[in-house]
């Protein structure tokens, strides 16, 4: 597979080192990101947590490893990079709100009689404050659709709920970030537009890492 086939490189560069389930899983969203875009993101997700059957601890333990990529990216990656004004903002804003993400899952697969799945190891292609926030960008709005393609597999409404206050701080986040980039934060004509499983499948495959 070519670069030019690529629609975002920064997520092909992305690197997730972590043998749980979940890792595997952020691993196959990135690279259906980095192939089809964000939209292709939802569904892989969807599919790939339909096929473990894993239950709400298993789901949320997904969002959890998601969460742990997108503190280490604006609370470790972040402070290596140096940042000015609004980017140097937002880093700090947002590696705040997502190290609570990290908190509030962390505490919710123990309520629900689970044990948190072990943090990856991350390494991000970014080494200017351009690059950052274009691979801020895209990881941003992979999580969106990482978490859409979650949330219809989970059963508690409790935790649907919760899930879905994240995932709108997420969007947000999103937005924030294009703007500042100068990219439309709603680049779909107002709905994201899934794609086949079987697209999304054969795209990754030669990206995903074992």
């Amino acid at each position: 597979m070519s670069d030019n086939e690529i629609i975002n490189p920064e997520l092909a560069q992305c690197e997730v080192h972590g043998m749980t389930r979940s890792a595997f899983i952020l691993r196959g969203a990135l690279a259906a990101g980095a192939v089809y875009g964000t939209t292709a993101v939802a569904p892989f997700v969807s599919q790939a947590l339909a096929a473990e059957e894993s239950g709400d601890v298993g789901i949320l333990n997904f969002a959890l490893t998601l969460e742990y990529l997108e503190a280490d990216f604006y609370n470790v990656k972040g402070k290596s990079i140096a940042l000015s004004g609004e980017a140097r903002k937002y880093a700090r804003e947002f590696g705040a709100e997502e190290a609570a993400h990290v908190t509030a899952l962390s505490a919710a697969i123990k309520q629900l009689g689970g044990k948190p799945v072990a943090k990856p190891t991350f390494v991000f292609p970014a080494s200017s404050e351009k690059t950052f926030l274009a691979l801020a960008s895209v990881l941003e709005n992979t999580g969106v659709g990482a978490y859409n393609g979650a949330a219809p597999s989970l059963k508690s409404k409790a935790v649907l709920a919760s899930a879905g206050s994240i995932v709108q701080i997420e969007a947000r986040h999103a937005a924030a970030i294009d703007l500042l980039i100068g990219k439309s934060p709603t680049p779909n004509e107002g709905f994201d537009k899934p794609l086949m499983k079987s697209e999304v499948l054969t795209a990754v495959k030669p990206l995903i890492k074992a």
